[in-house]
């Protein structure tokens, strides 16, 4: 067999594979080899560590965001997908740990929150991080409301 036709004829099962096998798993390959897929922290998910807070999901969004950049303990935001609702973060810039954060919008209770990581201290510190944070911003919310309620009043 020539050379040329051995190359050929794995050029083309190279192609049918990728076409059978669709896009998506060839460009997760691609993510994996870089070291930033998240399709380990999806699977985690059903592990995940949940708690709701009564915030729209923009807002939720947004003030998580904020809380992984907190001077000192910031986590790096290595990949958002907002199809998926979600941020993947490393624990540290220099702890690269993964760390899969889902927001599922619950209409009328507020966004779900679902922390995942294969690693459960990174899972747990992550959560941690955010629900102290999203739950102390609330706490600070209805203080400021009970302190207008008390001015209004006055």
């Amino acid at each position: 067999m020539k050379y040329q036709d051995w190359f050929f004829r794995v050029c083309s099962g190279c192609l049918v594979s990728v076409v059978f096998l669709g896009c998506a798993t060839v460009k997760e390959v691609g993510k994996g080899f870089a070291g930033v897929s998240t399709r380990v922290l999806e699977q985690k998910r059903k592990e995940s560590l949940k708690k709701t807070f009564a915030l729209e999901y923009n807002d939720c969004y947004a003030k998580v965001k904020d809380i992984l950049n907190l001077k000192g303990k910031e986590s790096y935001i290595y990949a958002e997908d907002i199809h998926k609702k979600m941020i993947a973060v490393y624990l540290s810039s220099t702890d690269t740990t993964p760390v899969g954060i889902f927001f599922t919008d619950q209409a009328k209770l507020g966004t779900l929150i679902e922390v995942s990581s294969l690693s459960v201290y990174a899972k747990e510190e992550i959560a941690n991080r955010i629900f102290g944070g999203l739950a102390s911003d609330k706490q600070s919310q209805e203080e400021k409301r009970t302190d207008d309620k008390e001015k209004i009043s006055s």
